[in-house]
């Protein structure tokens, strides 16, 4: 009996081993290899998932270019180190394969390709599948399904051109430009347009006219953005950094030295009369309030005084130089100036709404803004003039102004307390003239601590920094400069005109805790100013469409993702440097 039993019990599990759910089951073909590929800025990405027991040969794995031409690229993409399995090198986990994007651009140049994956493998159960392949067809902007926490922030930006819809795209942009609005590039077209409507006729002028005249000021600054940008992505011709030119500068400073004398008072500019009565003949009185004049400004500004670059602008002509889809890129780049110009149409509205009525009150409102013109054509001058002449002009601005407005002049009888406000710190701004010019007599050059020969270097928040800093004009000393590196490498591209450069040496490179932590850099300047051969083509070595930019190298090659556009305060810039773990 228990013999009967054992053989039966035998007999079962044999049953169950034979028909039993828990046989291993045979993969169909789509079971077993799962390949996807997706495309992002950086390249292509085929991604090779292997289900239970299935192995792929390693000799049998190819990657091919078959359109627009035919290019065998299995030796250029690199593989996982394959395992022996019977004497026979095979693939038995899942992995990945990168078709980096400078190779594609290579071989595409521009517009659709496919790739042919193809491959061949067995099951542990001893079957093994025909040869097989899998085909992938990409535009080169490709659609982007990697995270963006492994690009640095302008890779990102572009990425979003890919991932979303065309209306996300533009709205975001305008959000960009309204964060965009509050730099100190656009700071400067606040006293530029608000100079064009207190000039404006007075009886005439209301909140709807100043709001029009704003909005063809900011359509001129917007198409021209768009189009310097547009150009800089397609053609490497960076409008913008052109318009740096010391002659440039130097007339664009004259006009407005020229305006503000009118705000004075010393003259009128006006159209010449037979002019005027031409287009007043075809167009009518209503468009001859200098519409076209005001255009011109707003497109001049745009290109000379706020020539920033931010990480959205980066990622906008990186996207554009990369498709070469010009149309949603300029597109994008036209909304993100609106958002830049958004806060002018406000302040143009609210001054053609609140304008004084004629009087000695607007004289005082009209010369305030002549006064503000003349600190642009400063500013503007502090690009290609010494640092102690700036210096000095800004001392005899604020001095002469501040005496202009009555700083020395005693209280009247009945003076109201607004009145007294006013003149306290206008007698404030005639202390730090003074200031400023006992500095410049001094030899100081930092308008922000005039006083900075007086005190001891480790007090005051100097540009001590930018001594650290070796300076490099083109590839060949920056590749000599990696190679010799002993320590990681942080390369600063710096302009005089860029603003944000500027804001760079003067809040953040000068921090204490800042110097501490570069002191684990080797650190290097591109000074491209001059914008010259060869400052254009090292920033076109690494796709750089203007100043500020800050790269970071380790063992001689640049960690991408941790690449920074645009101004950074010093505790944004410690966090950022931690990300190098060091």
């Amino acid at each position: 009996m228990q013999h009967i039993l054992r053989y039966s019990a035998v007999f079962f599990l044999l049953m169950v081993s034979l028909f039993g759910a828990d046989r291993p089951k045979l993969l169909t073909p789509e079971e077993a290899f799962k390949i996807t590929a997706t495309h992002n800025i950086q390249g292509v990405i085929i991604s090779v998932v292997l289900g239970e027991g299935i192995y792929l040969y390693d000799d049998k794995i190819a990657l091919e270019l078959i359109k627009p031409k035919a290019v065998d690229i299995s030796a250029m993409v690199e593989k996982p180190k394959p395992e022996y399995f019977h004497d026979t090198m095979t693939q038995r986990k899942p992995f990945e394969l990168f078709v980096p994007q400078s190779l594609l651009e290579n071989e595409v140049n521009k517009g659709s390709f496919t790739l042919k994956f193809s491959y061949q493998g067995c099951s542990e159960l001893g079957i093994c599948y025909q040869p097989m392949s899998k085909e992938f067809t990409f535009k080169l902007k490709g659609g982007s399904t990697q995270s963006s926490a492994s690009l640095s922030e302008q890779d990102s930006i572009a990425e979003r051109f890919l991932s979303e819809n065309v209306a996300l795209v533009l709205l975001s942009f305008f959000g960009f430009g309204l964060l965009l609005s509050l730099t100190p590039c656009v700071f400067p077209m606040i006293p530029i347009l608000s100079s064009i409507i207190v000039s404006q006729p007075t009886v005439s002028m209301n909140a709807k006219k100043g709001f029009w005249l704003s909005l063809v000021y900011v359509l001129a600054m917007s198409l021209a953005y768009t189009i310097a940008g547009v150009l800089a992505a397609l053609f490497g011709a960076n409008l913008q950094a052109s318009m740096q030119n010391p002659w440039v500068i130097g007339v664009f400073s004259a006009i407005f030295v020229l305006l503000a004398l009118s705000m004075f008072g010393f003259y009128e500019i006006k159209m010449p009369s037979f002019i005027q009565n031409r287009v007043n003949k075809k167009t009518g009185e209503a468009q001859t309030q200098g519409v076209f004049g005001i255009a011109v400004m707003g497109f001049l500004s745009a290109l000379i005084v706020g020539p920033c670059v931010a990480a959205p602008l980066a990622g906008a002509l990186m996207y554009i130089s990369q498709s070469g889809d010009a149309l949603l890129g300029g597109s994008a780049l036209f909304v993100m100036s609106l958002g830049m110009g958004a806060p002018l149409l406000l302040i143009g509205t609210t001054a053609g709404r609140y304008m004084p009525r004629p009087g000695m009150w607007m004289q005082n409102i009209t010369a305030f803004f002549g006064v503000m013109l003349l600190g642009v054509a400063i500013w503007m001058l502090s690009r290609i003039i010494p640092s102690f002449v700036s210096m000095a002009l800004w001392a005899v601005l604020i001095i002469s102004s501040s005496i202009y407005f009555g700083a020395l002049e005693s209280f009247r009888e009945h003076t109201k307390g607004w009145q007294k406000v006013l003149k306290s710190l206008l007698f404030m701004a005639l202390v730090y003239g003074v200031a400023l010019l006992v500095g410049f007599l001094s030899g100081a050059t930092n308008p922000l601590a005039p006083f900075e020969k007086f005190t001891l270097k480790e007090n005051v928040a100097v540009f001590a920094s930018s001594t650290t800093f070796n300076k490099i004009k083109n590839i060949d000393e920056l590749n000599l400069a990696l190679k010799n590196a002993q320590k990681p490498v942080m390369l600063d591209f710096y302009a005089d005109w860029c603003v944000n450069c500027v804001e760079f040496e003067q809040f953040t490179f000068s921090d204490a805790r800042v110097k501490a932590k570069l002191e684990k850099f080797t650190l290097l300047k591109a000074d491209v100013t001059k914008n010259s051969d060869e400052d254009k083509a090292l920033q076109k070595a690494f796709n750089i469409y203007g100043p500020p930019a800050i790269l970071f190298f380790k063992e001689g090659k640049e960690i991408s993702a941790l690449r920074l556009v645009g101004f950074k305060n010093a505790d944004e810039f410690l966090i950022h440097l931690e990300k190098l773990g060091l």
